[in-house]
Formats: structure tokens, C-alpha cells, sequence
């Protein structure tokens, strides 16, 4: 991860040394070092940088989200998209891109977002508490109706909104990176570390729940209180995180396998793997995004829709064989 760190911002539109790369990180951390010209140390330190903490904090919060929907509703396919999360975030950037314009500043679009990914959340908790019994399989059929309504209202107001910023609305539903400054880092990092806390702490419980959810209940796990909240916080987490990067596909759904392998199923380690695995996944996938078609750069989300095609026919082959 810290390789992948130093060549994100080493790599792009502009190659930079490596060593005035360091320079550049050393002299902004206080310590000795040769101070670069202007332009370069202002590249290194006002763009790359946030944009290589971004990545990191979009990584590890998917990853770890994606590791708790998957325990706690016990489907290996569950990730964020599949509950309308993202689907209700990206309808509320779609929102104001096409319609309502950019009304509070810089801030609109985040806001929008945010706000979209929450109502999606509690769309689908109402959903499940109008039907008899709050089982994983009626808490991902409640998602997966909330999706599709989500996803056609962006539609809809992609074809019936402004045409000329179709460009922006198709990068934002592709996600990127491109939004990273210093002043929006801290929300992200709000939503990876929120994440983080919630699974270590309660690491014990999500492992009750690898055993069943009778015995979970048998050992003191409020099974469907707990299932809930884990849905809260991973909604929390997804809408924070969208917000800031649009839509990025497949993460929350290949790094819990991949991390299952060199972690095992227990989520003390899972979770940190998880987070290191995302955050490792997004670095390379936004290398490969800004230096593929110089100088454009592609949206994050082929990249890692593109792998993450790849590894699911993988783990297909690999479990029918």
C-alpha cells in the first residue's frame, strides 16, 4: 500500500521523480529537506497527496463494508449496490447535476449525494419493518427493490435534464477521485474510520454470526438489532463516501474474498486486512485510471468493474470445479 501511495502520486498527467516526491512529503511534514520549485511541491503536496488519502479512505471503508453485509445478511454477493446505497447516492448527484444546479457551492453535490444514499437506507428499513420477520434474504430483496427505483430515477433525470452535462453525470455514476481536496478528507476519513470502529468493537458478535443465527442469539448477539445497525453504519459509511468519489463498483464485493484467504473468517484480522486490501485496490485501480489514455483520465469504476468482472467468473470457475 505505501508503494502503491508513492507512485499515485508520483504517476499522472506530470511524472515526478520519486525522490522529490519524498522531498516534497518530507519538507510539508516539517522535516529537513530540499525545498522544491513552486509548481512541483504544490502538485505533490495540494493534489496528488489528497487524492492518494482519498483513495485510501474510499478503500478501506468499502472493503470493511462490504465484509459486514456480507456476515451479517450471509450472502457472499452482498455489497453496497445491492442494498441501494449507492444507487440512492448517485441519484441525489445526478439530482443536482441535471436539475436543481449548484445551490450551496462546492458543497452541493456532496450534500445531494449524502442525503440520497441515507434516504435509500431508510427507504429500505421501512420496507423491511412492513413485512413480517426481518430475515438477511427480506433485507436484501427490500435493497434490491430500492436499487432499481433509485436507478431508473437517474435515469430519468439524465434524459430529461440538462443534455450538456451528460459528461459529468457519466463520470460521477463511474466514480473518481478528481473531487479529493484537503478541505473534504476529513469527511471521508469520518466514514473509513466510523467503519473501522464499529467492526473492531464489535468483532466478537460478527463472529457469532459465522456460526448461525441461532447460536448467535444463544450467545447474547441481538441478531436482528445488530443486523440493523450494521446496515445503518454501512449506509452512513457508503453515502460519506460517495459523496466524495461518485460511484465505485465491485470493491465492497472482492476484497472480503480476497481477504478471507490470508485472514481467515474471523473479522479481528479480516477487518484490518479488508481495509488494507481496499485501500491497496483503489491506488492501483485510480494508477491505472489517470495513466491508461493520457491525458484523459478514465472513470475509477471501469477500472475496478473491470476486475471485479474478471474475479467473480474466477470465483465461479473455482467453486464449480
Amino acid at each position: 500500500m505505501a508503494i502503491l501511495a508513492l507512485l499515485s502520486i508520483a504517476y499522472g498527467s506530470t511524472i515526478i521523480p520519486l525522490h522529490d516526491v519524498i522531498a516534497a512529503l518530507g519538507h510539508a511534514a516539517g522535516f529537513e529537506a530540499d525545498v522544491l520549485p513552486g509548481p512541483v511541491g504544490k502538485i505533490i503536496v495540494d493534489l496528488r497527496l489528497p487524492r492518494t488519502l482519498l483513495a485510501i479512505c474510499v478503500g478501506t471503508g468499502l472493503g470493511i463494508v462490504g465484509a459486514l453485509l456480507q456476515t451479517v445478511t450471509r450472502n457472499d454477493l452482498a455489497d453496497p449496490f445491492l442494498f441501494g446505497l449507492s444507487s440512492g447516492a448517485a441519484a441525489g448527484a445526478v439530482s443536482v447535476i441535471t436539475v436543481f444546479g449548484d445551490r450551496l457551492g462546492i458543497w452541493t453535490l456532496p450534500i445531494a449525494a449524502f442525503t440520497g444514499g441515507m434516504l435509500a437506507a431508510i427507504i429500505v428499513l421501512l420496507l423491511v419493518s412492513r413485512i413480517h420477520g426481518q430475515g438477511p434474504e427480506r433485507l436484501i430483496l427490500a435493497g434490491l427493490a430500492v436499487s432499481f427505483l433509485f436507478t431508473a430515477l437517474t435515469n430519468y433525470l439524465v434524459f430529461s435534464g440538462d443534455q450538456r452535462a451528460a459528461h459529468s453525470v457519466l463520470f460521477w455514476t463511474m466514480g473518481g477521485l478528481g473531487l479529493a481536496r484537503w478541505d473534504n478528507i476529513g469527511f471521508a476519513a469520518l466514514g473509513a474510520l466510523g467503519i473501522v470502529a464499529f467492526a473492531l468493537r464489535n468483532h466478537r458478535r460478527l463472529d457469532a454470526f459465522l456460526a448461525g443465527e441461532n447460536t448467535a442469539e444463544s450467545l447474547g448477539v441481538p441478531v436482528a438489532r445488530f443486523r440493523m445497525l450494521t446496515f445503518l453504519i454501512a449506509a452512513f459509511t457508503t453515502a460519506i463516501l460517495v459523496a466524495v468519489a461518485g460511484v465505485i463498483g465491485f470493491v465492497g464485493l472482492m476484497i472480503p474474498h480476497l481477504a478471507r484467504r490470508f485472514a481467515g473468517q474471523l473479522h479481528l484480522r479480516l477487518v484490518v486486512t479488508c481495509a488494507v486490501f481496499g485501500a491497496a485496490l483503489l491506488l492501483a485501480s485510480d494508477l491505472i485510471a489517470r495513466t491508461i489514455l493520457p491525458p484523459q483520465e478514465l472513470p475509477i469504476g471501469i477500472v475496478t468493474s473491470s476486475i471485479g468482472a474478471f474475479f467473480v467468473v474466477s470465483m465461479l470457475i473455482r467453486k464449480r470445479m
